[in-house]
């Protein structure tokens, strides 16, 4: 079946079209055509009167929503956070694990086989190990009870239950160069985060093919004059690809402002590290088997750690076009095509032919008003 969008406001990286059309077939983009060319016949035609067309998001960093979290280890988690993504424009994500037991991993990665199987929302895109394998210095929210060194075959026993695309560590940890080694033979993205890692560190992790960093400035050494940290490296490096959390809670705008101004949108991803009193009232929740408690939409354990967030990813991505004013063709890099590249996803993130057809259609507020998934709409 083919389906004919037309009257849309294409927005693509280094694109920006209005008065487009969009030809839709086999869960494909099979054209993007232009305003005033001459529009084929198709089974099915709508008008989107002139709104916001973009590549559906990918949240690669993802805990929960709804009052699930992945690590519930079912089926019915998984559901609920594949529906309620598609409200936040998101199309595919990972789902991210916690530091948690191995048999709760274990249970976690055959749900998340389960739902690869029988989706009933986003698309699912393999996992995000997020630990244990962390410096414990550098805990934050994650349970330090199941905290461990860096290991290839935990990785490779997960990994065959259910595809692992990113793994956050510590690089520091002994056996952590070897580690992200071994994680790029396997096709797995090693991602620096929950860091003590010196610049010299940084660099050796780079070098070792850890080219994206876990909710960037976030539980890592920071930017000093003396002391670079692995902030200043993931400044200082086009090809290092960073994850901000654009809550306002993990980031001030400044930093937001200033990330913005040293990197291209090139190098930046939009997260959500959302957990599971995501799109909830404010109350109290767990995570990871630690209390949290969300108050105005901050999620924090009892000593004040904040504990993941609350945040829908349009939500991100309007309080970054309003913070730094710049073009949604560029902002459009980091809502998907980044994430997309990073990870060695192809199809994604962009609108042309051949691609996904998985679009968000949005108002010009950024708030979601259509999902496309497949070439099928599933919300509006």
């Amino acid at each position: 079946m083919s389906t004919l969008l037309t009257n849309c406001h294409v927005v693509s990286p280094d694109v920006d079209l209005s008065g487009a059309a969009l030809v839709l077939a086999d869960g494909l983009v099979q054209n993007v055509l232009p305003a005033g060319q001459t529009l084929p016949s198709a089974d099915a035609v709508h008008d989107l009167g002139g709104k916001l067309v973009m590549p559906g998001f990918l949240d690669i960093h993802c805990h929960g929503r709804g009052g699930a979290d992945f690590c519930d280890g079912t089926y019915e988690a998984f559901a609920t956070i594949g529906r309620g993504k598609l409200a936040e424009g998101v199309t595919g994500f990972l789902a991210t694990t916690l530091t948690v037991g191995i048999a709760q991993l274990e249970a976690t990665f055959a749900a998340a086989a389960e739902y690869q199987r029988r989706p009933t929302g986003a698309r699912l895109l393999g996992v995000h190990l997020e630990g244990p394998f962390i410096n414990p210095a550098c805990a934050g929210a994650q349970n330090p009870a199941f905290l461990r060194l860096p290991d290839l075959e935990l990785v490779d026993r997960l990994h065959a239950i259910c595809p692992i695309r990113k793994v956050s560590f510590s690089p520091e940890l002994p056996g952590g160069l070897e580690f992200a080694r071994g994680l790029v033979e396997r096709g797995i993205m090693p991602s620096g985060a929950h860091s003590a890692a010196d610049y010299s560190q940084f660099l050796a992790a780079r070098a070792a093919g850890m080219r994206h960093l876990t909710h960037f400035c976030n539980v890592m050494t920071p930017l000093h004059h003396l002391r670079f940290g692995m902030v200043g490296g993931g400044l200082r490096y086009p090809d290092v690809l960073v994850e901000i959390i654009t809550d306002g809670i993990h980031l001030c705008p400044e930093m937001i402002e200033l990330i913005f101004a040293v990197k291209p949108c090139d190098s930046i991803m939009l997260i959500t590290d959302a957990m599971r009193g995501a799109a909830m009232p404010d109350g109290d929740y767990e995570l990871g088997g630690l209390p949290v408690n969300v108050v105005g939409g901050k999620a924090q354990l009892a000593d004040g750690t904040v504990a993941g967030s609350t945040l829908q990813l349009h939500r991100g991505l309007q309080r970054v076009r309003d913070l730094t004013g710049l073009p949604l063709s560029e902002l459009v890099k980091t809502t998907g095509w980044n994430q997309a590249r990073s990870l060695g996803l192809a199809g994604f993130g962009q609108i042309e032919a051949g691609a996904k057809a998985d679009l968000v259609v949005l108002d010009e507020t950024l708030e979601p008003v259509q999902v496309w998934l497949d070439g099928t709409r599933y919300l509006g």
